[in-house]
């Protein structure tokens, strides 16, 4: 019997990365390759990458100058490099690096086991096509081993917004929905290993229009109902949305679908809508709200969480003060802010930036106030009573963790046995970044 090989997989970015990194392994498992999870004891090292952020490129190429000692410890070595820096950089990446075996892009990654047999062979391997063949469809079938309580389930990829500073239209493609029987195999599938929660993934999840059932076109919410019939599949969550996408009977299901939780991310971006045309975000800090109003109006014990980005060119302080304004009348459980960072070919990089001072300045600013909205929002669950799917052990000896109704990480001291089960949990303290709590019963 050929002795199975070890991979390694370094994982960049988003939660659509980890969904993919694990794609990946399981693609490559099918062809003789286990993971590890040192790199110095891998035959193959895959980095899986994220270009959203400034200098992402360059990020990479570091790493791989930090992985040419393993190399040259072990000429067999195999190095690869997938995901979007692969997408947009593609045969570049051999061309600085040399030891670089493959480059594979995100719509591609199903081609994985047939690339390996060229480098297997002594061959460079390259593919950054956007294929029309449904990669999902083409992954091969590898051992699926148990796993923990929570998975990402990719079902939308793409975007077709084209907002000005965003590169994923570009290393992603078009929006692309997969089908509703595919994606509930696959769910049942994580179910039967063990998993209890999952969150649907997209570029743009609540652009989903997906094939359903009845052969005609579903949105996520018809998606998410169905998916609520499956045994032992307890709770649904969904990540990224666009606010123009978020549609009455996504809405509704927020209020009436108890496997949906209490948790949603929507991306904002700014509070100006001069800074919202400029981004082509194509709607305004009034649509905003009031969408929110409507959302929290149907699920009033929502926590919302969403994305900023401050220093975006042309930004003025009146700017920036309108995007402090919607913070405080919006109020945020958890939120991402950033700096703008030029991502080369997207339109936005191709206009005058603003002074990085002055930029860093309203970072600052904007993420004291984030701070303060986040721990007024875990404060007010001290003395609630709130479910835990508890995930792993913690920290401290006898303690277990885990994520509680509204996404918030929860610490009780407890028995491992309770690791994949929920469980309800009086809340007593609340951390920095977490909250703690006593078993219930």
């Amino acid at each position: 019997m050929t002795a199975r090989k070890k991979l390694f997989v370094k994982t960049y970015g988003c939660q659509m990365n980890v969904y993919d990194s694990e794609r990946m392994a399981e693609a490559l498992g099918a062809s003789g390759y286990d993971q590890v999870a040192a790199p110095e004891d891998a035959d193959m090292i895959l980095l899986n990458t994220c270009h959203i952020r400034e200098k992402a490129a360059e990020k990479v190429y570091s790493e791989l100058g930090r992985l040419k000692p393993l190399r040259e410890a072990n000429p067999d070595l195999k190095i690869g490099v997938a995901g979007c820096v692969a997408q947009a950089e593609g045969e570049e990446i051999m061309r600085r690096q040399p030891m670089v075996d493959l480059v594979v892009g995100p719509q591609t990654y199903h081609r994985l086991p047939r690339m390996m047999e060229a480098v297997g062979r002594g061959e460079k391997a390259l593919d950054t096509d956007f294929p029309e063949e449904d990669k999902f469809a083409h992954l091969p079938k590898a051992r699926l081993p148990k796993r923990g309580p929570t998975a990402f389930l990719t079902v939308q990829e793409g975007c077709d917004k084209f907002c000005s500073f965003c590169v994923v239209p570009y290393t992603r493609g078009a929006e692309v929905s997969r089908p509703v029987d595919r994606l509930l195999r696959e769910a049942r599938e994580l179910v039967e290993r063990g998993v209890r929660e999952i969150t649907l993934l997209g570029q743009n999840v609540n652009a989903y229009h997906g094939s359903g059932l009845d052969g005609a076109e579903w949105g996520l919410a018809q998606l998410i109902w169905e998916m609520a019939e499956i045994d032992g599949l307890d709770r649904i969550r969904f990540t990224t949305s666009h606010p123009n996408d978020m549609d009455d009977a996504l809405i509704e299901a927020h209020g009436t679908c108890d496997k949906l939780m209490p948790y949603l991310h929507l991306p904002v971006q700014a509070g100006s809508d001069r800074i919202l045309k400029a981004m082509n975000r194509k709607h305004t800090a009034e649509s905003y709200v009031r969408l929110i109003e409507r959302i929290r109006a149907a699920r009033p014990d929502l926590v919302l969480s969403g994305d900023f980005i401050v220093g975006f060119p042309g930004e003025t302080e009146e700017d920036f003060q309108a995007t402090l304004d919607l913070v405080a009348e919006v109020g945020y459980g958890t939120a991402y802010s950033f700096k703008y960072s030029a991502r080369p070919g997207t339109p936005a990089s191709e206009r005058a930036m603003v002074d990085p001072a002055e930029a860093d300045d309203r970072l600052q600013r904007l993420q004291a106030l984030l701070t303060e909205q986040q721990r007024a929002t875990q404060d007010a669950m001290v003395g609630r009573t709130v479910k835990v799917l508890f995930e792993k052990p913690g920290r401290m000896d006898g303690q277990i963790t885990g994520k509680s109704d509204y996404l918030h990480a929860v610490h009780v001291d407890g028995p491992a046995d309770l690791i994949g089960e929920i469980a309800p949990v009086e809340i007593v303290e609340s951390r920095p970044n977490s909250l703690a709590g006593r078993l219930v019963g």
